[in-house]
């Protein structure tokens, strides 16, 4: 069979008709019209209510522990009514700030059933940068995990707008021991109980509190590669909007390939996604978590990624999506005890986040021969995924990460902000109703970033006739040699060809009369070699030479990522 059968826009227009599941129809936001679904949940509130449908199904594993659809409900509205006894109104801030713990779910919709905005918190921030986001987010409460509380602990004589604080998974010497030395600390286990417990717990009625779909929802804080992190405010429609994204390229791809678009009804088994990006995460909470709930799939959640405790996870929960970043993939692929898990079950590989290797593409189809690649490209102020790209359409396009979402526009932008030429590179503007309403009081940030409905990405990209997106790099990460402009993207992709190489990052070096030199830290794949000299050639048969890195390190261990994933660039510099 020729692919596809379909061009893209033919096979949109189909699935986004009248009377379709992804009908649109469009709406005035905030003074900007814009296209919306018509027929998805408008809210939060109304997600969550669709996923109480789905009743003693599993909905989150966590090692041995496992809370069915109805337990989460339950465990959710002990939440939302803890807080309205702590004074918690419409508005009101509440962090979340633990690592991917059942008790993060029930946390963040526990906040937006009582109309408050959830704050999500890395995870892995220091005891001064949670301080920092406290304290900016204006916080009322907090909800954390003992590791969490231990960090902040020093701070909480500062932290005066807090009312309380729930901790869970520890923070107390024993379980009768009294709350420690601040009053304001109790245990989230005296609200909820252990998850396991969850569907015992008393039924409630839901918060009588008016949502709508342009309310506040979340902020969360973006990576903050200068400076201090921006909190990113959005919306209950900017957190649905994401709900669909995989399920219509899912479609689309049957649409494009002539074929008939399964039944979801006839299928016999669960949906089952493992989680090892963090909830904390756009993607995590806005692609997983969300999505999960509302179509009644399971998550198998670990507290952090480990490759052969994933595989073994996946063969035990008969998980069909597996991803995250492509490193992971990569581990997967790449792990000596693969062969011993029975991983027939994936029905997809997917990720997004960073640059991955066309081969890795191949490599997925190869290893995972029933398992759809995929990818896509988002970011904290789009609500995660604006583009999606699987299946064939990724196999024939491995470089790009896909057309957008129906519902959202792009365009390829010069300086001034107009729109450039199809094929030609420029920064990358997206619009839609993911697009966050703002940065947390910064108005000067906001007027920078958000202009008339369109977010300025700051990535380097291109399209092609059909509307697929091919990010270049970052405009911040495009080095200058001489005069020449250099892509990190494009060396680190040459570099990614070679067989010994799982992981490349680029940087700039400061070079006396040229400016700027790339430079390259790269992870060599289990059981390869390679050296400096043979990279270096390799590299300089793919792209000129002046893109070549005057400097190659190796390591064995991964590069040092943030919690999104992304490559921490000023990191690498402590290799040279």
């Amino acid at each position: 069979m020729t692919w596809p059968v379909m061009t893209l826009a033919e096979a949109h227009a189909l699935m986004t008709a009248p009377g379709t599941m992804f009908e649109m129809e469009e709406r005035t936001i905030r003074g900007i019209a814009q296209r919306v679904w018509k027929n998805g949940p408008q809210t939060l509130r109304d997600v969550f209510i669709a996923g109480r449908t789905h009743g003693d199904k599993t909905f989150i594993v966590y090692e041995d522990e496992r809370a069915s659809f109805e337990g989460f409900a339950r465990a959710s509205l002990a939440v939302a009514d803890a807080l309205a006894a702590e004074g918690v109104s419409k508005g009101d801030r509440v962090v979340i700030a633990m690592r991917n713990l059942p008790e993060w779910t029930v946390a963040f919709y526990g906040a937006l059933l009582i109309g408050a905005i959830a704050v999500p918190l890395n995870a892995w921030w220091t005891g001064a940068e949670l301080e920092y986001a406290l304290l900016d987010s204006g916080a009322v409460i907090a909800i954390v995990d003992a590791e969490r509380l231990e960090r902040m602990a020093p701070a909480l004589p500062r932290l005066l707008d807090l009312r309380r604080v729930f901790v869970t998974r520890g923070g107390f010497e024993t379980e009768t021991d009294a709350a420690p030395a601040d009053p304001r600390v109790k245990r989230l286990e005296d609200v909820i109980g252990k998850t396991d417990d969850w569907s015992t717990l008393p039924d409630r009625p839901l918060p009588d509190v008016s949502i709508d779909p342009e309310d506040d929802a979340t902020i969360f804080y973006t990576s903050g590669t200068t400076g201090n992190p921006k909190g990113a405010l959005g919306t209950h429609r900017n957190s649905v909007t994401t709900i669909g994204a995989g399920t219509f390229a899912g479609m689309r791809n049957f649409i494009r390939r002539g074929e008939p678009v399964p039944d979801p009804a006839a299928r016999l088994t669960q949906r089952a996604t493992i989680v090892g990006i963090p909830f904390f995460h756009v993607t995590g909470c806005h692609a997983i978590i969300n999505p999960s709930l509302y179509a009644g799939a399971k998550m198998v959640a670990m507290h952090r990624w480990d490759t052969e405790r994933a595989m073994a996870l996946i063969e035990r929960e008969r998980v069909t999506a597996a991803g995250g970043v492509p490193t992971l993939a990569w581990q997967m692929i790449e792990h000596p005890a693969r062969e011993k898990y029975d991983l027939r079950s994936l029905e997809s590989v997917s990720y997004g986040g960073a640059p991955a290797a066309s081969e890795l593409v191949r490599r997925i189809v190869q290893v995972f021969p029933a398992a759809a690649p995929g990818t896509g490209w988002g970011m904290t102020e789009t609500s995660a995924t604006f583009t999606h790209h699987s299946a064939e359409d990724y196999e024939n396009r491995p470089e790009s990460c896909g057309p957008a979402i129906p519902v959202c526009e792009m365009k390829i932008a010069g300086d001034d902000g107009k729109e450039l030429p199809r094929g030609q590179i420029g920064e990358l503007w997206g619009k839609g109703p993911n697009v966050l309403k703002a940065y947390w009081r910064k108005p000067q940030a906001t007027a920078e970033t958000f202009v008339d409905g369109w977010v300025r990405t700051g990535d380097l990209a291109r399209m092609d006739d059909e509307g697929f997106l091919y990010i270049v790099d970052r405009k911040k990460d495009m080095l200058i040699r001489g005069g020449e402009n250099i892509y990190c993207a494009e060396v680190e992709d040459a570099l990614y060809k070679h067989p010994a190489i799982m992981d490349a990052g680029v940087i700039g070096l400061p070079h006396r009369t040229l400016g700027e030199e790339p430079a390259a830290v790269v992870t060599l794949k289990p059981g390869q070699e390679a050296t400096e000299d043979e990279l270096r050639a390799f590299v300089r048969e793919r792209i000129a030479a002046f893109k070549v890195p005057v400097r190659i390190v190796m390591l064995r261990d991964t590069l040092p990522r943030n919690a999104n994933g992304k490559i921490m660039k000023k990191e690498l510099h402590a290799f040279f």
